[in-house]
């Protein structure tokens, strides 16, 4: 009696691994799409947020914070502050989703009482895409 021994045979192996490189290569750029997607919508998110932080220091003080004192002062207390009642931002403020400082100036253009932005995941001014500055005005 002859054993005969179960087994694959290296073509089998070879089509196996192309169909899956295949099916990763077509899945792939859609993942990487909605992380693209996520980190805009969270940059976004913290925008509104900032914003809304810039608001209650306005109401507190009067004014927006100068290009000077930055987005710094919305979580500690400058001497010169005798109507700060902050802090108004419960955590500390890191950056964007690409981890870039949020650009901050007061006052704004285009008629925007402050311009508050991230250049997205370049870190440069202007750009398109996943690069394409984002704008607490949009």
């Amino acid at each position: 009696m002859k054993k005969t021994k179960n087994a694959f045979t290296l073509v089998e192996l070879l089509v196996v691994i192309m169909i899956i490189a295949l099916l990763a290569s077509m899945v792939a750029p859609n993942i990487f799409g909605k992380l693209d997607d996520a980190q805009r919508k969270t940059t976004k998110s913290q925008l509104a947020n900032l914003s809304t932080a810039l608001d209650s220091f306005r109401l507190d003080m009067g004014r927006y914070p100068t290009t000077e004192e930055g987005l710094d002062v919305l979580s500690v207390k400058k001497s010169s502050l005798k109507k700060w009642n902050g802090p108004y931002l419960t955590k500390k403020l890191k950056g964007d989703a690409w981890d870039n400082p949020y650009v901050y100036k007061y006052p704004g253009k285009d008629g925007n009482e402050y311009e508050l932005l991230s250049y997205g995941a370049d870190g440069k001014e202007g750009g398109s895409d996943k690069n394409a500055d984002i704008s607490v005005w949009e």
